[in-house]
């Protein structure tokens, strides 16, 4: 890793654990990551106008500017497309007159179909981009990717449900929960049912930055190649902190069963998770609590 690598989006969920494990990596954005990390910062006021970026020698971006609350996005008329599509695609636009050698974007598993799927989901599995806004905001994203694909080496990630320690309001399932035991006596979850393919936050960065040294582009998988189901992570997260989460027994939407196949990951970059679920739980746990998180 050199100082010739940008990351766009480093005061979200996923930006400021990449940049404090890799302190040479320069933050871009409006928003500076959180005080704690000491990386470089670029402030640029807006996408239209990078020209901040002109005198700069760099040849690696890892994009991650965009919105990933389901809830609010379906909710709204466009937020998906102002989130998810037009940053990109301005980006885009500038990049292709520097000579990147790899740009990361990030899409989602979700993307998948979830009547046609069978898992473990590999990269050549059927997807059905029109289930809701927000996967569709997913899928416009790809195609933006495709569209500069001959012009900046690009790889999609399509990203399981990552998680770890945040002081961010998110509507992620461990995060929410989490904050939930640390502020209240009494947790829900809607089902305990779905099994899902959960990666901690510190696994997840150090596949992307591995990625960034291949010569591969095209969409690529991110998760564990393991499943877990909210039910287990319930009983984990009891275990952790003494308090008990109750099963409504609600309908939940989304494919019941979905686990990442992440055999071509591993062939590109030989990366493998260092936490199992069990130890990624405690030490999102652990840290929140410490953080003082409500």
């Amino acid at each position: 890793m050199n100082s010739k690598t940008m990351l766009f989006g480093g005061s979200g969920l996923l930006g400021p654990v990449i940049l404090e494990r890799y302190p040479e990596i320069i933050s871009v954005g409006r928003s500076a990551p959180p005080n704690h990390i000491k990386n470089r910062h670029i402030n640029i006021k807006d996408l239209d106008d990078l020209s901040a970026l002109d005198s700069l020698d760099f040849d690696k971006v890892i994009f991650l500017i965009g919105n990933s609350n389901h809830h609010l996005i379906n909710a709204e008329a466009a937020m998906g497309i102002d989130f998810n599509v037009t940053p990109l695609k301005k980006a885009l636009f500038y990049f292709q007159k520097r000579n990147i050698k790899k740009l990361i974007c990030f899409s989602t598993i979700l993307l998948y179909d979830a009547e046609k799927i069978k898992p473990p989901v590999d990269e050549s599995q059927p997807t059905n981009p029109f289930a809701n806004d927000y996967i569709f905001s997913k899928y416009l994203a790809e195609e933006v990717a495709n569209f500069y694909k001959n012009k900046v080496p690009i790889i999609t990630i399509r990203l399981s449900n990552i998680y770890g320690p945040t002081k961010l309001t998110r509507p992620d399932l461990i995060p929410t929960l989490i904050q939930g035991l640390l502020s209240k006596d009494e947790i829900t979850v809607w089902s305990k049912k779905p099994v899902r393919d959960f990666l901690y936050l510190p696994d997840a960065a150090s596949a992307i930055v591995k990625l960034l040294d291949t010569d591969y582009t095209g969409v690529v998988n991110l998760g564990t190649g393991n499943s877990i189901s909210v039910g287990e992570i319930a009983d984990i997260l009891e275990k952790i902190s003494g308090k008990k989460i109750t099963d409504l027994n609600k309908e939940v939407s989304g494919p019941m069963n979905l686990r990442c196949d992440i055999s071509l990951l591993k062939k590109l970059t030989g990366w493998e998770p260092e936490h199992t679920t069990e130890e990624g739980l405690r030490l999102t746990y652990n840290q929140m609590k410490e953080w003082g998180v409500k």
